[in-house]
């Protein structure tokens, strides 16, 4: 065993090589450990935007730097999955901006009537608002054997939320009247998603930025997301929905995002927001 004089050496050595470790620990450390833990590219994200995101949940949380929050997160598993949600930004409502939702119904989903089964892919589909959404429109016009719905998000918390179909009085607040009979009013003032509406929607965790993305797909939707993203992580994007598309399909994004160079990779302009192929 060390004599006392050398274990305090020891000690303050020690306490040295932490602290430097400290100092020299930045945000591009932060971001390659964020990306072993959780999967998630910060660096596809804008960099002010999000660092600036984090930097503010670094202060609520009373954490000093990168480096001691990393630490949190690796022994946290509810820190953890909060700090995903977090960065991933699920904010949704059913119909989101209604007149965008109009055009879905009355120019586009005349476009797929000829296809034999509609294949529809909601890409981070955050809380499951918009693939229910999906589901209570296509069934308004066709019965539930003509489409299928697939939704998928990297954030497994609200993969769980959708599945469990109950939601907050504002997320219903702008959904026409007319589909509010899929829902129950429990004792808490939330709203309960009917099971015919709920089976019809399947969830699955799904990376934007390497996972695989589905095939033969008549409608991709993917809204008010791709806005966090840098312009060359939005742009290859694009290329794989393209891939993703069958001919004649149709990419319905949000009010938030453009496509400059839709003819480039090969779309053709239905109207704002909306393309085909």
């Amino acid at each position: 065993m060390a004599p006392p004089i050398r274990r305090g050496f020891l000690f303050a050595k020690a306490i040295r090589i932490c602290y430097i470790e400290i100092m020299e620990y930045g945000y591009d450390q932060f971001k390659r450990d964020i990306l072993k833990l959780t999967d998630i590219d910060l660096d596809s994200y804008k960099e002010k935007q999000m660092k600036r995101r984090i930097d503010s949940l670094l202060q609520t949380k009373g954490v000093e730097d990168y480096f001691r929050f990393v630490r949190m997160l690796r022994s946290d598993q509810v820190l953890l999955e909060e700090f995903i949600e977090y960065v991933t930004i699920n904010v949704s409502e059913f119909f989101r901006n209604p007149e965008q939702w109009e055009i879905l119904e009355k120019e586009v989903i005349p476009r797929l009537e000829s296809k034999e089964k509609i294949r529809i892919w909601s890409a981070a589909c955050s809380t499951g608002d918009e693939p229910y959404s999906l589901a209570m429109l296509f069934l308004k016009h066709f019965p539930k054997e003509r489409f299928s719905i697939v939704a998928t998000d990297i954030d497994e918390k609200a993969i769980k939320m959708a599945k469990a179909g109950e939601y907050h009085p504002k997320s219903v607040e702008h959904m026409p009247k007319e589909y509010f009979q899929y829902f129950t009013r429990n004792e808490n003032g939330k709203y309960l998603l009917s099971n015919e509406i709920k089976r019809m929607v399947t969830f699955k965790k799904h990376n934007l930025f390497k996972d695989e993305y589905p095939r033969m797909v008549d409608l991709l939707v993917c809204r008010n997301v791709l806005i966090y993203f840098t312009e060359d992580v939005k742009a290859d994007i694009f290329r794989k929905f393209y891939k993703s598309i069958s001919g004649g399909g149709v990419l319905f994004l949000g009010n938030t995002e453009q496509m400059m160079d839709y003819k480039e990779i090969g779309y053709k302009r239905i109207s704002s927001l909306f393309y085909d192929k």
